[in-house]
């Protein structure tokens, strides 16, 4: 012993001796110079351990690099070490720290160290590696909290949790190259606030399973948004960070739509049920009122027969106890004959009534079954619509890694699952259960990634371990196996979500247990233990249906690898089995060596043919038994999990379900029918019963009351007197002066019209009240009924149990016998408690006797049903910063289930710590006790009886609010929560959105409403910051609710299914995408890019009454007078119906895009109507042949439109010349200016249909001749100028002879003929043409009336005696080029005349000198258009006179140059002679505009002059 403690020290001082060399010390001098060293150092030395540390007692910093140290020791002499590295060692646990509580940094990086362990007295720890080691789980940190840099990269770890949350200051963190498989470990780390830098993917390490993942960067960088650096990449850049929130919010909103879809379809599944429900209640809900009918009146009789005297009192009572009714095989009807003649007529009415009572119970039975069928089938449908929502948060919580698919018959993978199934049944097997085949309902595909790679990984390992050669083929050991699970702990959504999200999870291994997975090939293997416990639970339980008859699957791929047959002697445990991969077992042991051919591996099931597959119970003497096996697999990476399946069991005994049946409630005799079916032998023991004597004839229904018929019907001689009085079966609705019977003490006024009972009151000595059978909706009015004992209001239409039940509480406090039954409650579940809890004096409730333990439960539950701080405490949450989770559940749910900071009721002022609050299912009434709850953020209060929002006035700084499944009827109590972002409503009875709500909530991006009563819109006109907005199923019908979304420019997501809107608006889901272009999912579904052209082809430019409406703010447009809308290129009108536009009369849409009057056509009182600079070709649009129709304008013809080609003649008989056969239109028009329109018609233009037009504007066209006028007999004004026309033609102005001013300047005119009809012809412009001969304008002289004229411009009015020759012509003439024939000039023309005939004519004609003419042109002067006659009807249109500017020689003479221009520059300064008629339009219109009261709206865009 001496000599080993003598090596042992020899040992230590080499140790001591190559640490000195290490350090540069001299082992001599170590005492002395020991005391001094804070550092030391030792690299690759085969350092076997930590001796000699007592001679450096204030060492800081030691570091032990490559050693083979396998323990830590002898640092309790150093306490002062600050920095220690064991790195690269042999280390095998963290030991022998406990002494150096001022270690700050801890590198036991590349040791063998397999846990976290003995670091809690290390608490000044900052920075720890731990980094390739053997360590599975994340501990033994707790202590840690100043702790920042966390190395535990190249290990095992495959969970993180909340074991970092303590080590709340972590800034570094490397995780790489461990098992992380799942992102929401990845979430965890959301919960550390510093970390900057994170690596799960260093390029030193394997990446962990999760890096390999589609969305990983993404979804680290939305969780962990304050990372700079990710796997060593600098991601500190705004732009990425922003990059990631989108792309994340974008799948969150995504897959809420589809959740809200998911919902949709459960709650049309649901209305489908009520409305079959309903149906099938309804004829025992008719009998039970015919039977109860029929009660009432023959007590009524027997009670009138006893007092009259004509009945004597009987003391045989009937049974009351008529609930305890006999089955339904045995008769429970006397039949008439049975009744023995010598009975007394007391006895036939006390036989009839308990027979009619006892039918009364059969159909309230039945109802009962149809209630608990009904609830069975709801509850079927919400499990099965819960799962699919489970499985669309799983795929947005693993961000898509994890899908879910939906097969149907058309997918081969669906077939091939299908026929798998069929393959492996027996009916055999399953006789016993009376099972002849299985129907396959659904399939889901899963698309697990993770899951997948971890089986391939495991499969390449495999593969690689064995070096299998070709001649092996390892897909043989691959089979598709069902997951068999055990029978007493079904497969409920939690697990099955578990199982398809992280596999199947290793067994525990218990002594004596089976190890491995349990997994079968056989239908039976995995179902019979399942049917015979749900057969054993049900027979307990006394269920009439087979529970076993849906079920659930799980096929997952396996790969078997090694496997070998179960030994009856041996545990099924790997260490029974070394080297298996799986044990497999037959059904029978008997034929164990047919399974066991191959002890190495086994072949994969082929497809069986149909020959072998046993779905007949013919095959009595089936070999299914020798294929069924059943597997267990020790390494559960190597099962994984692919489909689902859901299948129904087909039994030989068909049973008819009642809900799944479309046909009568009456089954047929003879066959077994589900309960809830009505048979027909039911109906005739009706019959039966109701003619059984003795039969009460009908007596005249009472429909008004007064004094005179109440006594009568209380056989009283005054109302003192009255103390029963039974108006039973008439059809009375109010009960005047009811409350002068003090006496009274019975008072039945069952089936008649009653909707409410607020006669009834101040009754002080009423006892019993029966007011059922009638359609009350309230019981406000009813007061003062203190004695009121018994009080029946069954069968009415009571709904807000909560008020009513304040009624009662308050104005019949005495009340013992309470029925309210088959009243439609909005909240029915928990009436029954609401009402027992509040009544206190309450005996009997619906019929039934209060135990005492019911009401210590109403009690309890009301007392639950208030907030109190025990509820706050419980249901509260001191959560500070939102974590940023992938749900789409409220948060305050979310933390609810994951948070732990619970509120300390301790400290000060704990109720302001409180953020978040979940108070669902609470049944609370009201919310109040919540004015100290500043600082709460998000809030839940659904599935409660709320009616209102109130009590959350002092809650500033609430940004979530969810309220669905109430009864609130109105939002204004949230118009203070000025920084609320999410509001839920859903499935409440709100009918309006206030206009005041929701101007304050600026930041409200998340509305949703659905399943409410909502008709408009109105009140989210400035919910500006909008996002997403769910309204489905509500009341929306008008299109005019849509404008009011206009402004909401971030609205994205837009949900209006299932409101009237969607089916009563034609193409609505391109309407609303036209009128809100921000929105890219409307009604759950995506927008496409084909949508928004097609949406805009259809709407775009189209003027309605909904356009016009939008801008007004309301739709009537009866007193609606002018309408004014330029500029907003407009290019349809359809006003309809043109009746609410009637009294229109000035309609001016200048400068847009119409090419037709459109639905102008169908404005029956329009006068004035200006369409100057639109592209108007014809008054109806012209149809042109299908192959050369645009798809814009085959999408139109699509489109039924009031006045678009409706009316259109062909184009044979336009081009024919055949408009006077066409019928007229608009036949109030007089003023129509389409002045530049590109005319090039007129013929076409169909103007002649405009009978009664007076003033016709065409300047600035392209018309080259003048045609088409016919019809306009009453024309006075026609302006042509600025156009093409060459000549006038012998019809042009055939049939105008009403023609009192001619337009036709800066036109190509040569010559002056036909203008003979114009005898009424009194102005006429001929200004800037190429009339050169005098001899033309002595073609003039056929117009007797001509006052006014001009001619400048013309080659021809260079000629000086071209004035004295037109002055001397027409003698009528007052102005000629805009100056004034003065009587001196008109006398001067006529010497000139006289000296024309004497002395013959000169060379030039300017050089020929006349006496008193000047030589030279005038000075310009403006030219004055006044003194204009126009009738009365039409001269209010008329402004200021018109006024020519002065021109030029060069804008008389050089104005060719700009004819063919047309300009549409409304700013142009200068007034050319071709717009003069232009700005007479403009005139007119103002003046129109200032004489008729204007109900339009004012001109959209820029003016413009023309």
């Amino acid at each position: 012993m001496i000599q080993s403690d003598t090596q042992n020290q020899v040992a230590s001082d080499e140790i001591i001796k190559e640490l000195c060399t290490c350090n540069g010390l001299s082992y001599d001098r170590i005492e002395g110079e020991g005391s001094s060293m804070t550092s030391l150092e030792m690299f690759f030395s085969g350092y076997p351990k930590i001796v000699g540390l007592s001679h450096f007692p204030n060492l800081t910093r030691l570091v032990l690099v490559r050693q083979t140290i396998q323990q830590i020791s002898d640092l309790e002499n150093c306490p002062l070490l600050k920095e220690l590295w064991v790195a690269e060692c042999c280390l095998t646990k963290i030991d022998g720290l406990q002494k150096c509580i001022f270690l700050q940094k801890l590198y036991l990086y590349c040791n063998m160290i397999s846990s976290i362990e003995n670091l809690e007295k290390l608490t000044k720890l900052e920075v720890v590696w731990l980094n390739g080691n053997q360590i599975k789980e994340i501990e033994g940190l707790i202590a840690l909290q100043k702790l920042k840099d966390l190395n535990l990269a190249g290990n095992l770890i495959s969970k993180i949790g909340y074991r970092l949350d303590p080590s709340g200051k972590i800034e570094k963190l490397n995780l790489s190259g461990n098992r992380i498989c799942s992102f929401k470990e990845i979430t965890n780390l959301a919960r550390l606030p510093y970390l900057a830098d994170l690596c799960l993917n260093d390029p030193q390490y394997n990446p962990n399973p999760v890096c390999l993942l589609c969305n990983y960067a993404t979804h680290v960088l939305y969780h962990i948004p304050q990372l700079q650096r990710l796997d060593t990449y600098d991601v500190s850049s705004k732009q990425i960070k922003d990059l990631a929130e989108t792309t994340v919010m974008k799948k969150v909103m995504y897959y809420n739509m589809r959740i809200k879809s998911a919902h949709r379809q459960l709650n049309e599944e649901l209305e489908k049920l009520k409305e079959r429900k309903y149906k099938l209640q309804k004829l025992p809900e008719d009998r039970i009122k015919h039977f109860s009918y029929n009660v009432k009146h023959l007590e009524r009789e027997r009670v009138e027969l006893q007092a009259s005297g004509k009945m004597q009192t009987s003391k045989v009572v009937s049974s009351q106890n008529f609930e305890c009714e006999k089955s339904d095989g045995e008769s429970s009807v006397d039949s008439p004959d049975e009744t023995p003649e010598e009975s007394s007529l007391e006895q036939r009415f006390m036989h009839k009534l308990d027979s009619l009572k006892r039918r009364i119970n059969f159909w309230s039975k039945k109802l009962e079954e149809v209630e608990t069928i009904y609830q069975v089938e709801v509850k079927k449908k919400k499990k099965a619509s819960n799962l699919a929502v489970q499985f669309l948060l799983t795929e947005l919580e693993t961000v898509g890694n994890t899908r879910f698919e939906e097969g149907s018959p058309s997918d081969t993978w669906f077939n091939s699952c299908y026929e798998l199934i069929l393959s492996r049944f027996c009916a055999w097997d399953f006789k016993a259960y009376g099972i002849t085949g299985v129907k396959v309902n659904r399939v889901i595909r899963l698309h697990n990634r993770i899951l997948r790679l971890r089986f391939e990984e495991k499969f390449q390992f495999f593969l690689d371990k064995e070096d299998l050669n070709e001649s092996i083929n390892y897909r043989k050991m691959l089979e598709y196996l069902f997951y068999v699970s055990p029978p007493d702990v079904p497969l409920k959504k939690n697990q099955l979500i578990q199982i398809l999200e992280e596999g199947f999870q290793e067994t525990k291994k218990v002594p004596g247990s089976k190890e491995g997975i349990l997994l079968s090939n056989s239908l039976s293997i995995c179902e019979c233990p399942r049917i015979e416990y749900l057969q054993t639970q049900g027979r307990s339980r006394g269920d009439s249906e087979d529970p076993f008859r849906r079920g659930k699957l799980i096929i997952a791929k396996v790969f078997l690898g090694h496997s070998t047959p179960a030994h009856e002697t041996e545990p099924i445990t790997q260490a029974s089995y070394p080297g298996a991969n799986s044990v497999y077992r037959s059904r029978r042991p008997s034929l164990n060596a047919i399974c066991t051919a191959n002890s190495e591996t086994v072949d994969q099931q082929e497809k069986p043919k149909s020959s072998e597959v046993c779905s007949s119970m013919e095959y009595e003497n089936c070999d299914c038994n020798l294929r069924q096996c059943e597997w267990f697999v020790f390494d559960h990476n190597l099962v994984l999990p692919e489909y689902v399946v859901e299948f129904e069991y087909i039994t030989s005994v068909k049973v008819e379900a009642l809900f799944s049946s479309l046909s009568n409630v009456i089954g047929e005799e003879g066959r077994r029918n589900a309960a809830g079916f009505v048979l027909s032998r039911d109906l005739q023991r009706d019959d039966e019963v109701l003619s059984m004597k003795p039969i009460i004839k009908p007596k005249p229904k009472i429909v008004c009351l007064d004094e005179k018929t109440v006594l009568a019907v209380a056989k009283a001689n005054i109302y003192s007197q009255i103390m029963i009085l039974n108006l039973h079966g008439n059809r009375l609705s109010k009960l005047r002066d009811i409350s002068k019977l003090t006496g009274l003490r019975k008072l039945i006024i069952s089936f008649n019209e009653f909707t409410c009972l607020d006669d009834v009151y101040h009754l002080p000595n009423l006892e019993y009240f029966d007011a059922s059978h009638n359609h009350v909706i309230t019981l406000e009015g009813i007061r003062g009924l203190n004695k009121l004992k018994h009080l029946d209001l069954s069968w009415n239409q009571l709904k807000k149990a909560g008020e009513e039940i304040g009624v009662l509480r308050k104005h019949t406090p005495m009340v013992l016998s309470l029925d309210i039954r088959h009243n439609p409650w909005h909240k029915p579940a928990s009436v029954r408690l609401s009402v027992i809890g509040q009544l206190r004096a309450l005996t009997h409730f619906d019929g039934i006797l209060i135990t005492e333990e019911e009401a210590a439960a109403a009690i309890q539950f009301m007392a639950d049903s208030k907030i109190t701080q025990a509820s706050l405490v419980e249901h509260s949450r001191t959560d500070q910063e939102r974590l940023r989770i992938l749900s789409v559940l409220p948060y305050a749910k979310i933390l609810t289930q994951i948070s732990e900071n619970k509120v300390e009721v301790f400290q000060n002022n704990w109720l302001s710590r409180i953020t978040m609050l979940d108070l669902d299912g609470q049944h609370l009434c009201r919310i109040n006790g919540l004015e100290k709850l500043e600082n709460l953020r998000w809030a839940s209060f659904s599935n409660n009886n709320l009616t209102k929002i109130e009590g959350l006035d002092y809650c500033h700084n609430l940004e979530e609010l969810t309220v669905d499944g109430n009864c609130i009827c109105t939002l204004e109590g949230i118009s203070k929560l000025c920084k609320l972002m999410r509001l839920s409503a859903n499935n409440n009875h709100l009918t309006s959105l206030e206009r005041n709500v929701f101007d304050n909530l600026v930041h409200l991006h998340y509305l949703s409403l659905e399943n409410n009563r909502i008709t408009s819109l109105a009140g989210l006109q400035k919910a500006y910051a909008l996002i997403e907005l769910y309204i489905s199923n509500n009341y929306v019908s008008s299109n005019q609710e849509i404008y009011q979304l206009k402004g909401l420019n971030n609205l994205v997501i837009l949900d209006m299914y299932g409101n009237l809107i969607v089916w009563k608006q034609d193409n609505y889901r391109l309407f609303v995408i036209f009128h809100i272009p921000s929105l890219k999912a409307l009604d759950c579904i995506a927008v496409e890019a084909t949508e928004i052209e097609n949406a805009k082809d259809l709407f775009g430019g189209k003027l309605n009454a909904d356009m016009i409406a939008e801008r007004l703010g309301h739709s009537n447009f009866s007193k609606m007078q002018e309408l004014n809308w330029t500029a907003s290129m407009i290019r349809m009108v359809d006003l309809a119906p043109a009746d609410q536009f009637k009294n229109i009369t000035s309609v001016n849409l200048q400068n847009n895009n119409l090419t037709s009057f459109s639905g102008l056509v169908y404005l029956p009182n329009v006068k004035v109507l200006c369409l100057n600079y639109n592209h108007i070709d014809s008054i109806l649009p012209r149809q042109k042949p299908p192959n050369h129709l645009t798809n814009r304008q085959l999408l139109y013809q699509k489109v039924t439109s009031s006045g678009y080609g409706q009316h259109g003649a062909s184009k044979g008989s336009r081009d024919g010349g055949g408009n006077e056969s066409l019928p007229p239109i608009m036949e109030s028009l007089e003023v129509l200016h389409l002045g530049y329109n590109g005319i090039t018609n007129l013929a076409l233009l169909q103007i002649s249909r405009l009978k009664n037009l007076k003033f016709l504007f065409l300047q600035g066209n392209e018309i080259s001749q003048i045609e088409g006028l016919d019809g306009l007999q009453l024309l006075q004004e026609l302006v042509l100028d600025h156009n093409r026309v060459k000549a006038i033609n012998e019809n042009s102005f055939a049939k105008q002879s009403s023609l009192v001013a001619l337009h036709l300047e800066e036109n190509r005119l040569r010559e002056l003929n036909n203008l003979h009809c114009l005898v009424k012809l009194q102005k006429l412009f001929l200004g800037l043409n190429r009339i050169q001969d005098l001899s033309e304008l002595e073609k003039l002289d056929c117009l007797p009336c001509i006052k006014e004229l001009s001619i400048y411009g013309n080659p021809v009015s260079r000629k000086i005696c071209h004035r004295p020759l037109l002055v001397f012509n027409l003698p009528n003439l007052q102005v000629l080029d805009g100056v004034t024939v003065s009587p001196e000039e008109r006398a001067r023309a006529e010497v000139h005349l006289l000296e024309q005939q004497v002395f013959p004519p000169a060379n030039s004609p300017i050089d020929c000198g006349f006496p008193g003419l000047q030589t030279t042109f005038p000075k310009p002067c403006a030219m004055r258009i006044a003194n204009f006659n126009v009738p009365a009807g039409i001269s209010h249109l008329y402004g200021a006179d018109f006024i020519f500017p002065p021109h030029t020689a060069d804008d008389l003479f050089g104005s060719e140059v700009n004819k063919s221009k047309k300009s549409k520059n409304l700013t142009q300064g200068t007034c050319t002679p071709r717009s003069v008629h232009a700005e007479a339009a403009i005139r007119q219109a103002r003046a129109a505009s200032a004489n008729l009261p204007t109900h339009g709206t004012s001109q959209s865009g820029p003016s413009r002059t023309t």
